[in-house]
């Protein structure tokens, strides 16, 4: 990529003429010379968090967010495992009446909901989060007002989905809310809407995080860290970060749907009303088989990551690792049918996606071996990070080794439903998931906290989890081989299920003594724990070259990366340090494939937007579930001051003045002898960048990028869903007659020449022509009301509503999504309007601008395929 472009003026970003930190391995409290005390204290007052409440909501510190996902996760495990032993208790023999059916529904539902949605991927973004800038040789993550606004929504989604579950409404469907059974007929309570809107709430969180997580992965990484030198821990969550941006909307499209199915009467799952109860199952699963990996691939970077330091070696086949992870995801999005096989699928469909739930076994087999090589080849030191990561490879190998099982679609018939499906469950997203956290918070605990936990505790620990997790799930295959179904709140004596219940409970609760110890011993070494270096277990991440804890900047100077394992690296792959950054919050942008430096990106400080945000935003829907139209009105308009706080641009921001970091000092020849003056680039370098972000270099734009790649699978599963249910219906499509072609092809001709008049608006202001801009930009705000207006006659005009028949329900809803899109797109225009007249954009500085035009023409460009489904395709189904 270029280093600069049309849109941006560079100013002159000096590297250190190659200022020779010591040796990463010779100097590890920094693995950079020491710097001047005034520079050290600049840095942070520039980057410190403010004491008292007020640092507390507004901070945007990857750190402490990290450390709230991790704290918050671990109390949704307590949460979850209280449910699972009460659950336990109520099994553990035959004809047990501790719990009602309706009680132990909500419990079992409740405990699936806390593990899978509130436990494992949370507590996966509290290390990525934390670690990811570490391991990136970064300032911080590409948009911390995004990742605070991240945790702020996961809390008040997780808080939601509680809120009811202590006066007995919780939802109580099982975590797969099959419908009809989550239908208002057959479940009339508040229970399924607190699940569909907290559901909803919590795919927010995991969108915006995970494009967090994308956009870090591509920008924000030291240099020379290309993508061959990537630690391999990111490429877990980067790969399950792409998945999220393309699974989640389905499942948030199935909850939103079903919740207005039971609220405001539409038919997508009304079989009575020619709906089909099978899309929910396509909807649910095409989400939830990904979801699997989601949890798992992350859990997996974490052993690659930190196994090899325990064996004295890098991770033995790299590149295949890395591309294992990858593809395992891919193959993951293919065989979503795989959860149903028992529906009655055609038997070419249960052929393709049996061989294809087989085939996703060589991916994960490639990672088994390069663990094991990993190990057999390297010098294995037995620490307490080490025996989890072991325990981890087995636990895999076991629940991976059921799955195929399950792949094979006769013996799946025989397995659905029953315990063994639970216990695979338990091994996939319990053991591949606890005992590479466990072990990853043992091995990181020192760079948290800056103290180890005690060894000998923590080794009984773990052989005290071990044993528990395989003495309560293992039995679960032999309960389901001898046919016992999975959620039921009791059985009969005589069935041959007694001992192996027996068994699990006692497991269960032996796991839990486990978690306990663990807990106590994390509570206890936290105050009084053994002082660790920098670097206490000799490790080869940069997150190591830093302090313990890290200071409030990470690294004073940017390190320059030219191997994978950096402090491990000979002398010809030291890492070096690079850009000293100091005049600001500001940290280093670099090109997503190479790693060469790109742009000096401006960050932002602490904000209490994200707060607000977050708060608002849980209320916009805690006032639906209340159906308040006042609260969520006014919580809604929360959110758009909020958005509108957030978004408004900053003269500063955007200047383009001259940068020069100054260099780092001199290393100390003894320190470093292998620092050869006269070798190539030893002398002084300079690099013309960007200061700033305009064009392609603004984080912005790439932000919006992801959005409109999430937003389209959102559209694409509706227009999924419009497709399978007009292919499924046995009534005349649509019933009321062809649409009528010419008001919307009239709005359709409008929307597209508001799309020319928004290009033409950006390139009046990069030739500085600022009443053109302006003028064409006013054109574009009023072509876009007027598809506005147009859309709502037609809505009038139709003889039926969103609650007369199934087409209406998916019409109204399709086109009403896409409303919205508009609507706000002509907000955002309107605030571009005014930002041109009052001369914030310039051709230097037009991010907000390029930003507001991509998303614009994603909205159009959506509006085509709409206009194909809604409008045109009824012709093609009338001629069938």
């Amino acid at each position: 990529m270029n280093n600069t472009s049309a849109s941006s003026s560079p100013g002159r970003a000096t590297v250190p003429s190659r200022p020779r930190a010591a040796r990463f391995s010779r100097v590890p409290e920094t693995g950079t010379a020491p710097l001047d005390e005034p520079t050290v204290r600049r840095l942070e007052a520039i980057w410190e968090t403010r004491p008292g409440w007020r640092g507390w909501l507004s901070t945007v510190d990857h750190k402490t967010i990290g450390i709230r996902y991790l704290v918050t996760a671990f109390v949704f495990l307590l949460l979850g495992g209280a449910e699972a032993l009460v659950m336990r208790a109520q099994l553990a023999r035959p004809n047990e009446t501790l719990l009602t059916p309706q009680q132990y529904d909500q419990l079992f539902t409740m405990h699936g909901v806390t593990m899978i949605f509130l436990y494992a991927l949370p507590v996966l973004s509290g290390f990525s989060n934390y670690l990811w800038p570490l391991v990136l040789g970064s300032r911080d993550m590409a948009f911390p007002r995004l990742n605070a606004l991240s945790y702020w929504v996961f809390l008040g989604a997780g808080i939601l989905l509680y809120a009811s579950f202590p006066r007995g409404q919780g939802a109580d469907a099982g975590w797969f809310n099959y419908v009809p059974l989550s239908s208002a007929a057959y479940d009339p309570g508040p229970n399924i809407d607190v699940y569909a809107l907290g559901m909803v709430l919590l795919g927010i969180s995991t969108t915006v995080g995970a494009a967090n997580f994308i956009i870090t992965f591509l920008r924000m990484r030291a240099n020379g860290m290309s993508i061959a030198r990537l630690p391999i821990l990111v490429w877990g969550t980067f790969t399950a970060s792409c998945a999220n941006l393309l699974a989640v909307p389905s499942v948030s499209l199935a909850f939103f749907m079903l919740w207005l199915d039971r609220n405001v009467g539409t038919h997508f799952f009304d079989t009575s009303a020619d709906g089909r109860a099978l899309l929910w199952q396509h909807l649910f699963w095409i989400f939830a088989h990904p979801w699997v990996y989601v949890v798992v691939l992350p859990a997996m970077g974490i052993v690659s990551e930190a196994l090899p330091t325990f064996c004295r070696r890098p991770i033995a086949a790299y590149a295949a690792v890395a591309l294992s992870t990858v593809a395992t995801m891919l193959v993951g999005f293919e065989v979503w049918l795989h959860h149903m096989f028992a529906t009655g699928l055609p038997p070419l469909a249960l052929a393709f996606f049996g061989a294809a739930s087989m085939l996703i076994s060589v991916p994960s087999t490639i990672a088994v071996f390069a663990w094991i090589a990993t190990i057999w080849t390297g010098k294995p030191v037995f620490k307490t990070p080490f025996l989890y990561f072991a325990g981890f490879v087995l636990m895999f190998t076991v629940g991976g080794v059921s799955g195929v099982m399950t792949a094979a679609v006769p013996l799946d018939w025989q397995l659905t439903d029953t315990y063994f499906v639970v216990a695979h469950l338990h091994y996939v997203l319990l053991g591949i998931n606890v005992f590479p956290v466990l072990g990853g918070l043992v091995y990181w605990f020192p760079k948290f906290t800056g103290r180890l936990m005690h060894e000998r505790f923590g080794q009984w620990t773990f052989w005290v989890l071990f044993a528990g997790f395989n003495l309560g799930f293992f039995p679960m295959h032999i309960s389901g081989l001898l046919g016992m179904p999975r959620r039921v709140y009791t059985y009969p004596e005589g069935m041959g299920w007694d001992t192996a219940n027996l068994v699990t409970t006692i497991g269960a609760f032996v796991f839990a003594i486990g978690i306990a110890m663990f807990i106590g011993n994390a509570l206890a070494s936290l105050r009084r724990g053994e002082r660790a270096g920098p670097n206490p277990w000799r490790a080869a991440g940069l997150e190591w070259s830093t302090s313990s804890p890290p200071p409030p900047y990470n690294f004073a100077v940017l390190p320059s990366v030219r191997s994978r394992d950096p402090l491990w690296a000979s002398d010809a792959h030291l890492a070096r340090p690079g850009y000293l950054l100091h005049r600001g919050r500001e940290a280093l942008g670099i090109t997503p494939l190479g790693g060469e430096p790109d742009v000096i990106l401006k960050m932002p400080d602490d904000a209490y937007s994200p707060f607000v945000l977050g708060v608002s935003a849980t209320f916009v829907f805690v006032g639906l579930l209340l159906h308040s139209e006042a609260l969520t009105a006014l919580a809604a308009l929360a959110c758009a001051a909020a958005l509108l706080a957030w978004l408004w641009p900053r003269k500063e921001l955007g200047q383009r003045e001259p940068f020069v970091p100054e260099p780092a000092p001199p290393v100390d020849p003894e320190l470093d002898p292998g620092f050869d003056p006269e070798a190539p680039g030893s002398d002084d370098e300079s690099l013309a960048l960007p200061v700033g972000s305009a064009g392609e270099h603004a984080g912005g734009w790439w932000g919006v990028l992801t959005l409109v790649v999430t937003e389209a699978a959102l559209f694409g599963y509706l227009i999924f869903s419009y497709l399978y249910l007009a292919s499924q219906s046995a009534q005349p499509w649509p019933p009321e007659g062809l649409p009528k072609l010419g008001v919307s092809g009239l709005n359709t001709a409008i929307l597209l020449a508001s799309s020319g008049l928004v290009w033409l608006a950006g390139a009046c202001v990069r030739r500085a022509r600022t009443r053109p801009a302006f003028w064409s930009m006013a054109a574009a705000v009023v072509l876009g009301s007027a598809f506005v207006g147009i859309q709502f006659f037609e809505w009038h005009a139709r003889p039926y509503g969103i609650a007369s028949n199934l087409y209406g329900s998916l019409y109204f809803t399709i086109t009403g999504f896409h409303m919205a899109h508009v609507m706000a797109g002509v907000v955002m225009l309107v605030w571009l309007a005014v930002w041109i007249a009052r001369g914030y954009f310039d051709g230097r500085r037009d991010a907000a601008l390029n930003i507001g035009g991509l998303y614009w023409h994603f909205v159009d460009v959506v509006w085509l395929f709409i206009f194909s489904v809604l409008y045109l395709s009824p012709y093609w189904f009338r001629s069938r």
